[in-house]
């Protein structure tokens, strides 16, 4: 059976990715390299970042995609291998993934919505800002920007 995703030039989308490894606070403690990742992808793959929380096991997002373009496989395939790339390589790695040249880092799926309208948009954006809340790192939501 194929998965079939939304397929939309221009479209906004709502991410979750994870780490293989749930218990891993990778994310955080490499966050520079994550940050790295994300504006190298940005520079040679344009987008829009509308919103993001990078938690210690998976991180949550939302782009926004040029109006010529509906490839955000590519982003977020680079977004994760460029992030493994710069990462010492000690995680246990099943033979599937060996036989694959995959890392151990992060899950092979990921989760990604298509925004439909404004409500959803700002249904999805306070998702994000109240994640860290849910899993108990904050007593309350703020947004903050990174430069």
């Amino acid at each position: 059976m194929r998965y079939r995703r939304a397929n939309i030039k221009g479209g906004t989308y709502f991410f979750t990715i994870n780490l293989a490894n749930r218990k891993k606070t990778l994310l955080t403690d490499e966050f520079d390299k994550l940050r790295s990742s994300f504006n190298h992808v940005k520079h040679i793959h344009p987008f829009l970042l509308d919103a993001m929380v990078v938690l210690p096991d998976h991180l949550h997002f939302m782009m926004t995609l040029p109006e010529y373009d509906n490839d955000f496989a590519t982003r977020l395939m680079l977004i994760k291998s460029g992030f493994s790339q710069q990462i010492t390589c000690n995680e246990k790695i099943s033979l599937s993934r060996k036989s694959k040249r995959e890392r151990g880092i992060w899950q092979r799926r990921y989760w990604e919505h298509l925004i439909r309208d404004e409500n959803d948009f700002a249904t999805h954006i306070n998702y994000i800002h109240y994640n860290p809340v849910k899993h108990g790192f904050v007593d309350k939501a703020s947004a903050r920007r990174l430069g």
